[in-house]
């Protein structure tokens, strides 16, 4: 009874921090974006930020066959991990794959990507340096065909492993175990 009663009053509080700390990334974010962050000053996220943020914001965007998303924070590079069913993912977005693909993307599997990111003078590189389905690392070609189908009909304006403008008036983006820091322009 004990158990049932702290599951009753526990759960309402963890979805307050939850929200609360979606809320804070999505008021920094939002203050990024409408120039209201003073140059030459930095904004934090930290990793607890990134997660609450993405348990909301990319349910948006991939609608059905992710969850679970985590995010690690390194220097320098980070690592993400997600539940998907990737057939779910294509499914979501209107395409129907054929018989053989269906059922070699069918079911739930853990996916986890590494990315070093080189940021300055309002310009960045992401780097994808391992990406792992199943705990089995990908080639390069199963990668590209990966990100191909799966990654960019979900974000076509994304660079991968090529440099691209930041925008916002944001001079660079620096990772740390502790935060995804982005530095304004003076």
């Amino acid at each position: 009874m004990r158990t049932l009663i702290a599951i009753v009053i526990a759960g309402p509080l963890l979805a307050s921090a939850a929200d609360s700390l979606y809320d804070r990334a999505e008021r920094k974010l939002q203050a990024i974006e409408g120039r209201r962050v003073k140059p030459g000053s930095a904004v934090s996220f930290t990793p607890e930020e990134i997660d609450a943020w993405a348990r909301v914001a990319v349910p948006e965007v991939v609608p059905e066959g992710i969850r679970g998303e985590h995010v690690e924070l390194f220097d320098g590079s980070a690592s993400g991990f997600a539940l998907v069913d990737l057939l779910k993912m294509r499914q979501a977005k209107g395409a129907q794959p054929n018989w053989f693909l269906s059922r070699l993307l069918a079911g739930e599997r853990p996916l986890k990507v590494w990315v070093r990111v080189e940021s300055g003078g309002g310009r960045c590189t992401v780097y994808l340096t391992r990406v792992e389905l199943s705990g089995v690392v990908m080639t390069e070609t199963v990668l590209d065909f990966l990100v191909r189908t799966f990654f960019l009909p979900l974000y076509p304006e994304a660079r991968i492993n090529e440099p691209f403008d930041l925008g916002y008036g944001v001079d660079r983006i620096d990772i740390t175990p502790r935060a995804v820091i982005a530095t304004m322009k003076r």
